[in-house]
């Protein structure tokens, strides 16, 4: 039985059909039809069901992809065993990180990764969506807020500092906000589902602004705003050049929005870490420790 027939038939379960399961493997489509055909007359049973709307295991495929699944894990972790012993990492880091996050920070930290380790293939997809680790084949993703309770596991990296901004324009047309409850007056900028925090002394206050302008990309927010269209929560990271180029302003300055974090989110189980997520983990604890 061919190990890379295996990795063929798990990939087309998790992506859910052959066109999808090619571009993570970047194989043909005909290849991956032809070795998953070859896994299916070794074990003499069909593994999968196509449909219009894709594939689903069946019975036969779901009892034998957990098989697959330990035998392919079990597999790499002594790959990785034997390259830790020789002191390199290799294989292919698949990574979703938050576009917002791009310009002034990630630019360079993955090339970096790629070139530090020349073995390691990594495949980065820039998006502020949260994508779904396990289903959509990514073996971490960079992500910036509060986590949600889940069952990936998460390590902190960093904080992360909010603020609200607007225009000098902006505000010199439609005023300053003095408290929290003056921002119901003004157009708010906001992502999808957002509940803004705010302490004010002991006192916590939420808000949960009615957006006149939503996006779901944070450098979308940050030009609406510079345009003058109203405020916006960004991270500090974001809108500090164009707060320093006097283009924004703090808005509510005396009330601190609460801290958020960096993380690296990975699928479980908890430990160990695969080493092509450890090395990600490390050049990100790195070129944040040499920015605080």
């Amino acid at each position: 039985m061919d190990i890379d027939d295996l990795r063929v038939f798990v990939e087309v379960i998790e992506a859910r059909g052959l066109t999808p399961a090619s571009r993570r493997l970047g194989l043909s489509k005909s290849v991956v039809s032809r070795r998953l055909a070859r896994l299916e007359a070794e074990l003499a049973a069909p593994l999968v069901a196509r449909s219009t709307h894709g594939v689903a295991p069946t019975e036969a495929g779901a009892a034998f992809k957990a098989h697959a699944d330990r035998i392919l894990a079990e597999l790499d972790a002594g790959r990785e065993e034997i390259r830790r012993g020789g002191g390199e990492i290799a294989g292919r880091l698949r990574v979703s990180a938050p576009l917002s996050f791009l310009a002034t920070h990630l630019a360079t930290v993955l090339p970096e990764l790629a070139l530090r380790w020349p073995r390691l293939d990594v495949h980065a997809a820039y998006s502020d969506r949260v994508v779904d680790l396990i289903g959509e084949g990514f073996d971490a993703a960079i992500r910036v807020g509060s986590l949600p309770d889940s069952t990936l596991v998460a390590r902190r990296i960093a904080p992360v500092r909010a603020v609200l901004v607007a225009s000098p324009a902006y505000l010199r047309k439609n005023g300053t906000p003095g408290a929290v409850a003056d921002l119901r007056a003004h157009a708010i900028l906001a992502q999808v589902h957002e509940t803004w925090r705010f302490r004010e002394g002991r006192r916590e206050i939420t808000l949960a602004p009615q957006a006149r302008f939503l996006a779901d990309s944070g450098p979308a927010l940050l030009a609406a705003a510079r345009l003058g269209l109203g405020v916006a929560r960004l991270p500090a990271f974001l809108c500090r050049p164009a707060i320093e180029a006097g283009e924004l302003v703090r808005v509510l300055p005396d009330h601190a929005m609460p801290e958020v974090g960096l993380f690296v989110v990975r699928p479980p189980p908890a430990d160990p870490a695969p080493a092509r997520v450890r090395a990600l983990i490390e050049l990100l604890a790195e070129r944040f420790a040499a920015e605080s």
